[in-house]
Order: structure tokens, then sequence, then C-alpha cells
């Protein structure tokens, strides 16, 4: 009996020692498998880490029309410098400085007394020429009178030949004082004429419509033909003028034929675009009306001038604007935001994401600016993918996980930096 207890005892351990062995063992099973699971998902998340986030943007392919952008100045249309045609002493000014005048509309009233005295004068020596005229017609009908009466007389030896003679130097004698006369009719009549526009000139006049200047003369000054009083600007419409390269101008002939027009004769539809100094864009377009002869030999530029419409005599001369113009069509021009291109010691890259999802380096020949983006002449293609943000944490053949977005939002989104 105490056998078989024994030998149940015996055997009760031995269960108990394999149980715990099998279950050591299971939770060891167990270990090795979550171990593995973990490194899996710390590979994954690793490799994932690995990947830069970027921003990319399709190249885009268009016809782009280039456009010219310069610096104008703007001049009246006509600048007339008033000055006076006599001499004498200001009494009077007769507009506002800085209104509009118009033309032929007296600005200065110059003292005209000394003036109306010159034309009594005249008038009284043309009425003493027309006089003398008048005796001398006398004397040349009596001369002939008796050279007419006394010709025959000659003829029939009634009077004695000398004085034929002397009727005859008598009659030419007249004749000659009545051609002195009309001449000093003509002088007096000729001094008539200059003392009346003498005393016009006394009322200063503006030669064309515009506005007038701020008047460099004061009443009371003593003025002469060589004094200028004021400046009158025609305004409307306002001149631009403006410098282009030899390059744009050759461009801008190419466009102007291209349109049937003749830039050169100043015979040009081409639609100008004005904007002002604070930014805001002139609301009337404006076009060419005048080339200068020749290149400036130090520039390398030639001087264009454009006119506006300038209806409210808004614009002045002095003022400052940008004057824009399309000088061309660019044909199948590949685009590319201005954020996507950087400079390496001279060399112009942009970064594309290809289809591998690694990001190559690669080198660009950069055009014209349009808008927000570069024309690329050469180094990417049409539809390619290029990177907009984080290039500074790129290398060439990096791994990057691209979002693509539209290039509004990439120029929205972008900072001085580059990154997001």
């Amino acid at each position: 009996m105490k056998l078989l207890k024994l030998n149940m005892v015996e055997s009760h351990n031995t269960r108990a020692i394999l149980l715990s062995v099998a279950g050591v063992t299971l939770l060891a099973a167990s270990a090795l498998l979550i171990t593995a699971c973990d490194s899996k998902e710390r590979n994954a998340v690793a490799a994932s880490s690995t990947a830069v986030p970027v921003d990319a943007v399709r190249v885009r392919q268009a016809n782009v029309p280039l456009v010219g952008d310069w610096v104008g100045t703007l001049d009246g249309f006509v600048n007339a410098q008033i000055q006076p045609q006599v001499s004498g002493y200001l009494v009077q000014q007769r507009y506002r400085e800085g209104s509009p005048v118009a033309k032929d509309q007296v600005l200065f009233q110059i003292d005209p007394r000394p003036f109306l005295a010159a034309l009594d004068r005249a008038e009284a020596q043309v009425k003493q020429a027309k006089g003398q005229l008048a005796q001398a017609k006398a004397q040349q009908g009596l001369a002939q009178i008796n050279l007419t009466r006394d010709t025959p007389l000659a003829q029939a030896r009634a009077i004695a030949q000398s004085q034929l003679d002397n009727e005859t130097q008598q009659a030419e004698q007249a004749d000659a004082a009545v051609a002195t006369a009309e001449a000093a009719e003509s002088a007096a009549e000729a001094a008539l004429t200059t003392a009346k526009l003498n005393l016009g000139f006394t009322e200063v006049r503006s030669l064309v419509s515009g506005v007038a200047g701020q008047a460099s003369m004061q009443v009371g000054n003593l003025v002469s033909p060589q004094s200028v009083l004021t400046s009158v600007s025609q305004l409307d419409p306002i001149k631009v003028y403006f410098s282009i390269s030899d390059a744009e101008y050759l461009a801008l002939i190419d466009r102007v034929h291209t349109a049937r027009g003749n830039l050169l004769s100043g015979h040009s539809d081409l639609p100008l675009t004005l904007t002002l100094a604070n930014g805001t864009p002139w609301p009337h377009k404006g076009r060419i009306v005048f080339v200068d002869r020749q290149m400036n030999q130090q520039t390398g530029a030639i001087r264009i001038a454009a006119s506006f419409p300038n209806p409210d005599h808004v614009l002045r001369p002095g003022q400052f604007g940008r004057v824009t113009a399309e000088t061309e069509i660019r044909q199948s021009a590949l685009l590319v935001p201005q954020l996507a291109v950087q400079e390496l010691q001279g060399t112009k890259q942009v970064y594309v994401a290809g289809p591998d999802n690694k990001a190559h380096i690669a080198n660009v020949t950069l055009g014209p600016q349009v808008g927000n983006d570069w024309i690329i002449t050469s180094g990417v293609r049409a539809n390619q993918r290029v990177v907009t943000s984080n290039m500074q944490k790129l290398r060439d053949g990096a791994q990057v996980s691209v979002h693509e977005i539209s290039e509004q939002a990439a120029v929205e989104t972008s900072s001085p930096t580059g990154t997001r």
C-alpha cells in the first residue's frame, strides 16, 4: 500500500515537471514571435522615415506670350514755352497756375500804352504818306497835260524846243515823285501793320490747349522776347518715353509686322499697358507713335514714345511708370515654377521626381521669366514632376514621398527658403 502511494506521488511530480517545461517553451516561442513582429514594424517605420516628403508640380507646356517691361517717363504731348513777342512791363496775369487753358487764351497782359502811341503815330504817318502821294499824282497830272499840249506846238515850231524838253523832264520827275510817294505810303502802311501786331502782342496768348504751369515772371517785371513766362503742356493724350534693347526692338518689329502694322511710321495698333508708380494699372491702353532714328551706341537701346489717353489730366509730365507690351508668342514653351529652380556655382538646377520616387538633379537652361514661372529651354520634358519643397534636404537619388500639387498651391505655400 505504501509502495502504491509512493508511485502515485512520483508520477504526479513527473507530470508537473513536464507541464512546467512545456509552459516555459511556449512562453519562449511567444516572446520570439512578438520580437519578430516588433522588428518588422520597426524596419517598416525606418524604411518609411528615409523617404523625404516633398511637393511636386508637373512641367507645363503652352504657347506663352512674352511681355516686355520698361521704365517710362511721362511728358506732355506738346510742351509750349510761352514767351512775349514784345518788350514791356507785365501789368496782369490772366490765368490760374496749374489750370487748363485753351488755345489763344490770354495768359499775360503787357502794358499797352507805348504800343497804342506807336499805333497812333503809324496811322498819322499813313495819312501823311497818302497826302504826299495825292500831291505827287497831281503834279504828275499837270506835267502830263503840259507835255501833251506843247508837243504838237513844238513840232509846228510855235514854241521853242527847249520848252518842250523842260516839260518832258518835269513829267519824268513827276512820275518819279509819284513812285516815291507810293513807296512811302507802302512803308507807312507796313509800319501801321507792325504797330497793330505789337499792340496785339501785348496780350500774351497760349499757343496750345493744355495745362498751364507756374508763372516764372510776376506782375511788374520787365520782360522781353527772350523771357519765358510759363509753359503749357498738352496732356490729353500724354506721351510716355521709354527705351528698349536691340533684341527687344527687333522682336517688337516682328510682332507689329505680324499684326500688319508699321512700327517705324508710327502706325501700330499693338496695345501698350501703363502701370503707375503705386502699382495701379492705367485703365486706357496706349500705342506707339514715335521711334527714334538711331540706336544709342552707349546704352545699346533705342528710344520709343507711346501715346496714352489722359481725359481727366490725372497723368502729369515728369511722372514715372512701367510700360508693358507683348513682344513675342513663344510656341510650346516648357514652364516650371521659379521656386523649383536652384543655383549651384552658376548652374541652374531642378530636382525631378522620377517614376521610382527618387529625386534626380537636372541641369536646366532658363529662358525668359513669365509671371511666377521660368521658361525652360533645355533640361526637362513636359509632364515631368519637379520638386518645389524641402529641396535643402535632398540629394541626387534620394528617396522621396511625392505629394503632387497645383502650381498655384506651390506658390501660395512656399516660403523664401523654399520650404513649407
